[in-house]
């Protein structure tokens, strides 16, 4: 059993949450704006209003849940390099880290955990576990990419099927994706994803089931609007320090090759030293990336890329915090890069994308 963990779920409830989980999570990753822009009516960013109602009468949490106003933020930074302030002058605009947003977020984080919680995550990076079967309704997406009608890709993402229905996948869930595993089926395990609305039926390669001890106490917030990142770290109830407030670079929307970073929640699933890149359209090495942590299909936080011939890494680019840039992956200072590298726990630690 796991300690330091105070919100308990009966697990039979768990099996109505769908809905409501996805109305919490939809809100932490749809807000958006700085402090004084943040004043829209938040039912607006539920599924609906009688979800909102239902996450906050819903029996799943005790009267111990947590909301955004119990989450403590401070600042002790581990990283004090290129440290951006809460809010700061872009060009003639301003940006800034949003807290309150992030607090949100915190929130559903915690009181998601519990000793009886079983985590998993989607896996199937590079297809290493098979392509996935063609979905019930498919297109061909600007990337000439087979996706399903929700815009996620075939490729590397896992088939959801209808519990009612297991011979179509329904949709396709994207790699990296935490889940709650209830039990297994035959050849495949029911789940109910994090982000994703209601129970799925799933094959078993797709699924890589988290350690019984599995507690969520590091997140990484990546903005890809205001293009900023920030680590944070839990270190008792309701109590998180802000450990790094940086500069970052996230993907853009280019066809045929750079993609978006995707907004969603995500965990942290592998680390490399230096990830080796190819040239668009090639096979030849395009160079590589440093200190490399993937979160999703092939999206990295990792720091400033060295291109071929160049072999020595590079420390900060001007690009930094600009606009997006990026293939998939999130492009941070390499000695930020580094300290997430070094510091963040693999396969504990969450990446949240928002804007």
């Amino acid at each position: 059993m796991r300690k330091n963990v105070y919100l308990c779920i009966d697990l039979n409830l768990l099996a109505m949450r769908g809905k409501v989980l996805w109305s919490v999570i939809s809100f932490c990753l749809m807000l958006s704006g700085c402090a004084k822009q943040q004043t829209k009516d938040v039912s607006t960013f539920f599924v609906s209003e009688n979800a909102c109602k239902a996450f906050a009468q819903s029996a799943i949490f005790t009267s111990k849940k947590l909301s955004a106003s119990d989450i403590v933020l401070t600042k002790e930074l581990l990283y004090n390099r290129y440290t951006l302030g809460d809010t700061y002058p872009y060009g003639d605009t301003t940006r800034c880290f949003k807290w309150e947003t992030m607090r949100k977020c915190l929130a559903f984080i915690e009181n998601m955990q519990s000793d009886t919680v079983r985590w998993c995550v989607f896996s199937n990076y590079k297809n290493r576990n098979r392509e996935a079967p063609l979905v019930r309704k498919y297109v061909r997406n600007v990337y000439k990419r087979v996706s399903d009608t929700l815009g996620v890709e075939r490729y590397q993402s896992v088939p959801l099927y209808l519990p009612s229905d297991s011979l179509v996948p329904e949709r396709y869930g994207r790699d990296g994706t935490l889940a709650y595993l209830q039990k297994e089926e035959g050849s495949f395990f029911r789940i109910s994803p994090v982000a994703i609305e209601g129970e799925w039926l799933i094959p078993k390669r797709y699924v890589k089931q988290l350690s019984d001890t599995t507690i969520f106490n590091h997140v990484i917030f990546v903005d890809r609007n205001d293009q900023n990142i920030a680590t944070i770290e839990r270190v008792s109830r309701g109590k998180w320090i802000i450990r790094s407030m940086n500069p970052a670079t996230t993907g853009m929307h280019s066809p045929p090759y750079a993609q978006e970073t995707p907004l969603g929640m995500f965990l942290l699933q592998e680390k490399k030293v230096r990830m080796i890149f190819l040239k668009d359209g090639g096979t030849a090495t395009g160079g590589y990336a440093p200190y490399a942590s993937r979160f999703t299909n092939g999206a990295y936080i990792h720091g400033v890329p060295v291109n071929v011939p160049q072999t020595q890494m590079i420390e900060y680019s001007w690009s930094l915090g600009t606009v997006p840039r990026s293939h998939m992956c999130v492009r941070n200072a390499t000695s930020h890069a580094k300290y997430v590298f070094d510091y963040m726990p693999l396969e504990n630690t969450l990446i949240v994308v928002i804007e």
